[in-house]
């Protein structure tokens, strides 16, 4: 597991944003509005993936 700290996630639409486009990237992951983070179940290519999607919704994400 890899998590990903996205500190601009604010709301439950940001969570509904984040969740359908990593879906469309088959991703596995869990989003955590609390504690504003996505934690990808994968590799470090999927960890890719997850991040440069969530550039191109305008989240900035870091590996923690």
């Amino acid at each position: 597991m890899i998590i990903l700290d996205v500190p601009e996630m604010h709301c439950t639409k940001c969570v509904e944003r984040i969740s359908e486009a990593l879906s469309k990237e088959n991703l596995q992951y869990k989003v955590s509005l609390e504690e504003k983070t996505v934690t990808i179940d994968g590799c470090e290519k999927c960890a890719s993936t997850a991040i440069n999607t969530l550039e191109d919704l305008g989240f900035e994400a870091k590996i923690r």
